[in-house]
């Protein structure tokens, strides 16, 4: 009987340049269309840019502070209680962090236009690593919602 392949992290290979599995997962969601080296020459592009320009710490620690620091401890989910629907605070797991990091710096990302995908990708790991840019605002935005609604925390499931 043929075993059954299951995807999972522990089978994704670390990348070839940094040896490390986020890298080898950011550039995974970098990709599009299949076309996985042209996503890894943009992210290899965009840390040469921050090696440049974040001189204090390596490439690879400036990436994984950024992501660190996008990652969202609270998130709001709709609750329906009675005829009613209510944003619940809620904490967010590990794993859906690190996805929602990553999703929110990409976002950002491809938001911006004139400049070449590792430069705008350099730029917005670049301000996430000093706590700003458009990812950060919406880790902002995402935590003052669930501020904003932490009565409901009741409803909680």
């Amino acid at each position: 009987m043929a075993k059954k392949f299951t995807a999972s992290s522990s089978q994704l290979k670390a990348d070839a340049k940094f040896n490390s599995k986020l890298v080898a997962k950011f550039v995974n969601c970098l990709m599009l269309d299949g076309k996985k080296s042209t996503a890894q020459r943009a992210f290899y592009d965009a840390m040469a840019i921050i090696e440049k320009k974040v001189p204090d710490c390596s490439p690879l620690e400036a990436f994984e502070t950024a992501i660190e620091n996008v990652k969202p401890l609270l998130e709001v989910r709709s609750k329906r209680v009675g005829g009613a629907s209510y944003q619940v605070p809620m904490q967010v797991r590990p794993k859906r962090q690190q996805s929602l990091a990553f999703r929110w710096i990409l976002a950002a990302t491809r938001g911006k236009k004139g400049k070449p995908l590792s430069q705008r990708l350099a730029n917005e790991l670049i301000e996430a690593y000093k706590k700003s840019g458009g990812a950060m605002t919406t880790r902002e935005n995402v935590h003052r919602m669930a501020e904003a609604n932490k009565a409901f925390a009741h409803f909680a499931w």
